[in-house]
């Protein structure tokens, strides 16, 4: 994009594209032009030319970051992308377009303060538990931002909550696809015994051994499930089914991981004790 500016570096790019435009034309021979816009990715330099980096880089630092332009609309292409199209084109597999240059087709629009607040919320991310639905432009910005971590700093605790039965923590939660847990169960303790309106579940046992009950809320007939870590099943828990889980193992400790359909709200849990 730089070659469009009337700067003395714009014009040493558009300068550049025209010598290659005539070794082209003079040759026979093909030329590949891109004019690239914002490109952001893993390892780009922060605090230089590029704001996706400087905001990665401070951000996931703990530094302090400024915008500027909050209203600015970039043009964003991600690395990945950009690599893909220029090997695309050594393959023979992309052409020039008519203006003459070669496109990269996936491209992305975000106003500045947009792009700071999606950042930001990457990083807070490991308080709130909330992950943002990671596709597009939010799916690229969360790998790069990733890749500035500190050394020191890919690891971060879960709050948990601990009593004779086990452990249980919460493990992330998403805008639109429930949240996931981990528990532990001590041998021969059973969990749950309790059942939702709306909220579903689904129990994968990944060590130990373990009986999953269910029974309608209105019927006496209770269905057992037995699974074991060492064939990884996975348990619907369908709404309107008390049901529980049991660790049937004398000595190993029952580890499950459970997905529920939305995150856990203390003001409306949606639980209600009920024996199996």
């Amino acid at each position: 994009i730089q070659a469009a500016l009337e700067n003395p570096y714009g014009v040493s790019k558009l300068q550049s594209e025209q010598v290659a435009f005539a070794y082209s034309r003079a040759q026979k021979v093909p030329v590949y032009i891109f004019r690239l816009p914002n490109v952001f990715g893993k390892w780009c330099r922060p605090n230089y030319n590029s704001a996706v980096a400087t905001f990665c880089g401070n951000i996931a630092n703990g530094l302090p970051i400024e915008v500027n332009a909050p209203e600015r609309v970039m043009t964003l292409v991600y690395i990945d992308d950009v690599i893909a199209s220029i090997i695309d084109a050594i393959n023979g597999k992309i052409s020039p377009a008519e203006d003459g240059y070669c496109h990269v087709p996936v491209t992305y629009e975000a106003k500045l303060q947009e792009i700071a607040d999606k950042i930001q919320a990457f990083h807070n991310s490991r308080e709130t538990l909330v992950m943002p639905t990671l596709t597009g432009l939010d799916k690229a910005l969360y790998s790069t931002y990733l890749s500035y971590l500190p050394t020191n700093a890919f690891s971060y605790p879960l709050t948990v909550h601990a009593d004779a039965r086990g452990l249980f923590a919460e493990f992330f939660k998403t805008e639109a696809n429930g949240q996931f847990s981990i528990s532990t169960t001590a041998p021969g303790i059973t969990r749950g015994n309790h059942w939702h309106h709306t909220k579903v579940e689904k129990f994968l046992v990944i060590h130990g051994e373990a009986s999953i009950c269910f029974r309608k809320v209105d019927e006496s007939a209770v269905y057992e499930y037995k699974v074991s870590g060492t064939k990884p099943t996975v348990v619907d828990i369908p709404a309107g089914y008390t049901h529980s889980i049991k660790n049937i193992s004398n000595s190993r400790e029952l580890i499950t991981i459970i997905w529920a359909n939305e995150p856990f709200d203390p003001e409306c849990p949606d639980t209600y004790q009920l024996e199996v």
